[in-house]
């Protein structure tokens, strides 16, 4: 058995090629993949060849974003075939000193799918069939499509990030950076009661789907600075941000518009920026980080399941695996696209 699949092999060099598929072991399931999401990490290895010190160095399948059905099912696995599971890339040692204190999410082994963190590079789901432990596949509900099923693990990000802040129930949120990631935390912000949520971003068409996804307002800081200049008065007027850009004219623009002992959650990465750390000092500003997530994974899939967030807003263009290249190329135009997904012939 085969299976076509997307391989980067350097920045601006993605082909599409074929590869042998082993038959599932114990604890293993073959799926029959059936939507993967590009995410911001993805296009970066396309765009850039990386981000930071994380470098492309030897071919590799991306792809961390996905659902398919099961097709086949290994020794000691209870899933059924036809069943459509969520996929968590994520897969921490569980014996490092991290993962035995409760923080998986720092584990000094961990292996998450797509990533050329480590050497060798852990292969991804851009390839119509994969074999994956079954502990990493959660069932989704009946009604729920692979297109939501696999906005999955977004979901599980913000849902992380959403766990790094102090509060939110009642808050006066901003939210900069309206992509996927961003449009994503408007809707848990919501779904946690948030009072107020403001959303900042350079183009309309992200803004609008923040809207969509629950957002009391939007601003066009390209086109209408002057109308965000009034979150900046009087010391701030934010309890909370969540800084999703990772631009740094929309961080500095973030810690004027947090009150005194207000909180940074920083979402968006990027490499260095300079931070004016007088204002994090004299305001008593609380910086939170937040990485990728745990347990939150299955919380998400629930969510999706249950339409409690609805993720189909952000879904804005759908694309066979043969057009892969096409696709990484509207996904980095935030003009036309949020959230491009790969789909399968296999499917």
């Amino acid at each position: 058995m085969h299976t076509r699949l997307a391989r980067l092999y350097a920045k601006g060099d993605l082909r599409i090629e074929t590869d042998p598929v082993a038959a599932p072991g114990p604890g293993e399931v073959l799926l029959k993949m059936a939507a993967a999401g590009i995410c911001g990490s993805d296009l970066h290895y396309y765009q850039d060849g990386g981000f930071g010190p994380v470098r492309v160095r030897e071919p590799m399948i991306p792809g961390h974003e996905a659902a398919g059905t099961v097709e086949q099912a290994g020794e000691g696995v209870t899933l059924k075939a036809g069943t459509l599971v969520a996929v968590n890339p994520s897969q921490p040692c569980g014996a490092c000193e991290y993962c035995r204190i409760g923080l998986p999410i720092h584990c000094l082994e961990m292996r998450f799918m797509g990533s050329a963190m480590r050497l060798p590079h852990e292969q991804g789901m851009f390839r119509e069939w994969l074999v994956v432990p079954a502990k990493q596949c959660v069932e989704v509900g009946a009604s729920i499509t692979p297109a939501e099923a696999a906005c999955s693990e977004p979901l599980s990000v913000c849902l992380h990030a959403a766990s790094r802040a102090p509060g939110i129930a009642g808050k006066k949120v901003l939210v900069t950076g309206a992509g996927p990631i961003g449009s994503l935390m408007v809707a848990v912000i919501s779904h946690y009661d948030a009072g107020e949520i403001v959303v900042t971003d350079l183009a309309d068409a992200a803004l609008a789907r923040a809207k969509a996804m629950g957002a009391s307002r939007t601003i066009n800081v390209a086109r209408d600075a002057e109308s965000f200049a009034e979150f900046q008065a009087g010391k701030g007027y934010f309890d909370l941000v969540f800084e999703c850009s990772a631009a740094a004219p929309a961080i500095h623009s973030a810690i004027a518009a947090v009150r005194p002992r207000g909180a940074i959650v920083q979402v968006g990465v990027t490499g260095d920026v300079p931070v004016p750390l007088n204002a994090i000092v004299g305001k008593e500003l609380h910086i939170h980080g937040t990485q990728r997530f745990h347990e939150e994974f299955a919380t998400a899939v629930d969510l999706i399941s249950r339409r409690e967030i609805d993720v189909r807003p952000i879904i804005s263009h759908r694309m066979p695996l043969e057009d892969a290249v096409s696709a990484f190329e509207i996904a980095g135009d935030r003009s036309l696209a949020c959230k491009v997904q790969l789909t399968f012939q296999s499917a």
